[in-house]
């Protein structure tokens, strides 16, 4: 049966249906429970928690479903050297937005604090928790930690976008690799070339990844419906991720107006923006991303941009400038059907089951 490849069994699910683990607070218990409870694998985003957090959440998914699921971390969570910038450089990028701060009414922050790296804090609560799967983005954990999580049981996918990171990430004997395409919404995962140039499609880098790598392969991006995860594993990926259209769901974390953000007519247009946290990321077109083109140098690095732009995104969420938000969504949003994630797993198995037998 289509349904048994490689993914299942190491991974141990029914289906090779994956939800996207977002993060920023768009990951829900909810969602990953009603995703893996239906034998696909749920997805929790967690590089934006403490330690504690992280241990917390970890509590409700076990009190949750009793299936596997996966808790996802960035390795590199900040582009900012010494966890700052100059005085002068933070000039610039007040003086670049000044014009929508003013816009919305509201002050100019202050320079953000000082940003101290998490994960090596974060990735101790993995070993200790143990979640079926650690999943990871933006480079590879060190030797030791993919070891201990070896001898632990823990199996670990690494994210790749282009071929060179999926042969690093081969060699650095991860259980599985996502081929993350750049239709995907959110960030880029790049992690040895710069974003921009890490541009390949999801269904070209599989099949690149497929010709050169022995590790399975995950396909993520432009999936949402059965007939694009059957085209995923006709090419030879093992399994697919789906993000846009979870998000989209009623059990995401996402905003009630970034869900219907999703169904709208606006969702046909995307565009990939370091504008609203510092990294490149697709969401749906706003007026910032568009008018700041060129302009990325004097953004602030990741993840300074975003705590400096927090306050900006809070006030014309209030007075609803939708236009001056960033909403995550992914090229395949325009085809989205379902707004509940138990009803959308059920379409993706039984579509894929129709179109794989005949």
């Amino acid at each position: 049966m289509w349904y048994n490849t490689k993914a299942t069994e190491i991974l141990g699910i029914d289906y090779p249906i994956m939800q996207g683990p977002f993060g920023g607070g768009l990951s829900s218990v909810e969602l990953v429970a009603t995703v893996s409870n239906a034998g696909g694998l749920g997805g929790y985003g967690a590089y934006t928690l403490s330690p504690q957090e992280i241990y917390e959440k970890d509590k409700q998914l076990k009190a949750a479903t009793n299936k596997p699921y996966n808790i996802n971390l960035w390795v590199s969570d900040t582009d900012a050297i010494d966890g700052t910038v100059s005085d002068e450089h933070f000039e610039q990028t007040k003086a670049l937005f000044k014009p929508y701060f003013d816009e919305a009414g509201i002050a100019l922050p202050e320079k953000p604090a000082v940003f101290k790296p998490r994960f090596e804090n974060q990735v101790e609560v993995i070993l200790s928790t143990r979640p079926k799967v650690f999943s990871f983005m933006f480079g590879i954990p060190s030797a030791d930690i993919l070891e201990q999580c070896r001898k632990q049981g823990i199996k670990t996918v690494g994210a790749a976008t282009t071929l060179d990171e999926a042969i690093a990430l081969d060699a650095a004997g991860v259980d599985m690799i996502i081929a993350s395409g750049f239709e995907s919404g959110g960030h880029r995962p790049s992690f040895l070339a710069s974003a921009e140039q890490s541009t390949t499609g999801t269904f070209v880098l599989i099949q690149l990844i497929r010709e050169k790598v022995k590790t399975p392969i995950i396909a993520a991006g432009g999936i949402a419906n059965g007939r694009g995860v059957a085209a995923a594993l006709t090419l030879g990926a093992d399994a697919a991720q789906i993000g846009t259209a979870f998000l989209a769901c009623d059990e995401s974390g996402a905003l009630p107006v970034h869900r219907q953000m999703l169904f709208s007519d606006a969702a046909k247009y995307t565009t990939l923006s370091r504008a609203f946290t510092g990294r490149l990321g697709r969401g749906v077109t706003s007026r910032v991303a568009k008018d700041l083109v060129g302009q990325e140098k004097q953004f602030l690095p990741f993840p300074l941009q975003t705590t400096f732009i927090s306050s900006l995104r809070k006030s014309a969420l209030e007075q609803q400038k939708w236009d001056m938000v960033l909403f995550w969504g992914g090229q395949i949003a325009p085809i989205l059907k379902h707004t509940k994630a138990s009803v959308l797993m059920q379409s993706l198995i039984e579509e894929t089951s129709k179109i794989m037998a005949s």
